[in-house]
């Protein structure tokens, strides 16, 4: 599942810091005239942001398409983690900020087993703190998959997660190094599609070029991926379908602060998210984090230019 990557700037250590006090303010409830002051006042919506790369991207689009409908909009970006962010939310500083509706459930609540889209959805709308609301999930999806190359898959046969298990026991599977414990890592591949790998190889870097690397050298045999990475269509990567959903569904979905979001700027935040696709993130990725290296900003406003926002 998408992770944000450590940061030592002020503004993570703010924003941790922010949502402890949130996280004591809580029983006692918030409003948007809290001791630490509405996001920049009842007129703007400020759209925050996770510190990777994806998060701000989507970010800078919900505020182009504001600021294009006629909205006043501005970005906070790389907020922090998901504790971060939230907690700045619950506060009143933001007022948007995307995440993804599996993680979103799952940290409101942890012992939720919903995986479809569906069933994600409906515990969402009733997990999620008062004050805050969830709008439109957009087709757009980001998560963990596992991936092999076409010789790997021709040699095994391979299509599915069902078919990997069969053969798990002759493969070096790499992961972050908590994949080897996480629900979705090892111990889900094993309870659903009774796969083993006959080596488990951790890499860090959350599925990005060490692991692609490793795939494409043949060191490894199959690898856990996220869904939106460029690699994966650049290289002609397979991915495995996952019948059973052990990877359970991470649409991109609009997080709100109630109070600080007219109707009028949310049916624009949900036409952005009906209009978001998959292959939209893999392409936005590719322009910011490869050989382009456009900024984030100049992305989100190409796309919703592109699309008539």
């Amino acid at each position: 599942m998408r992770h944000s990557q450590a940061t030592t700037s002020r503004r993570r250590a703010l924003g941790l810091a922010a949502a402890a006090s949130v996280l004591t303010m809580t029983g006692c409830g918030l409003s948007g005239e809290n001791a630490l002051g509405p996001a920049k006042g009842r007129g703007t919506v400020v759209v925050g942001s996770a510190d990777f790369v994806e998060s701000q991207i989507i970010a800078e689009i919900y505020a182009a398409a504001l600021n294009n409908a006629g909205h006043k909009a501005e970005t906070d970006p790389a907020i922090g983690a998901r504790e971060a962010y939230i907690g700045a939310i619950q506060q009143g500083s933001v007022s948007l900020v995307p995440d993804y509706s599996g993680n979103l459930l799952q940290y409101f609540d942890a012992k939720s087993t919903a995986s479809t889209a569906e069933d994600i959805m409906a515990g969402l709308k009733s997990v999620v703190p008062q004050g805050l609301e969830v709008m439109e999930a957009s087709p757009a999806e980001d998560k963990d998959a596992l991936v092999v190359t076409q010789s790997t898959a021709k040699k095994y046969g391979l299509s599915s997660l069902t078919d990997l298990g069969s053969v798990c026991s002759n493969i070096t599977l790499a992961g972050p190094p908590e994949f080897q414990e996480r629900a979705y890592g090892l111990p889900g591949l094993k309870d659903k599609y009774g796969c083993v790998p006959q080596k488990f190889s951790p890499i860090n870097d959350a599925g990005g070029p060490l692991t692609v690397k490793a795939l494409l050298d043949d060191q490894v045999q199959v690898a856990d991926i996220f869904t939106t990475t460029p690699a994966i269509e650049k290289n002609h990567l397979v991915v495995l379908d996952d019948p059973k959903n052990n990877f359970i569904a991470q649409q991109v979905i609009p997080l709100i602060r109630s109070d600080q979001v007219p109707e009028a700027a949310r049916e624009v935040i949900n036409k952005v998210s009906r209009t978001l696709t998959t292959q939209d993130l893999i392409h936005l990725n590719d322009r910011v984090s490869g050989d382009e290296k456009v900024s984030t900003v100049q992305a989100a406003q190409d796309w919703t230019s592109g699309k008539g926002m």
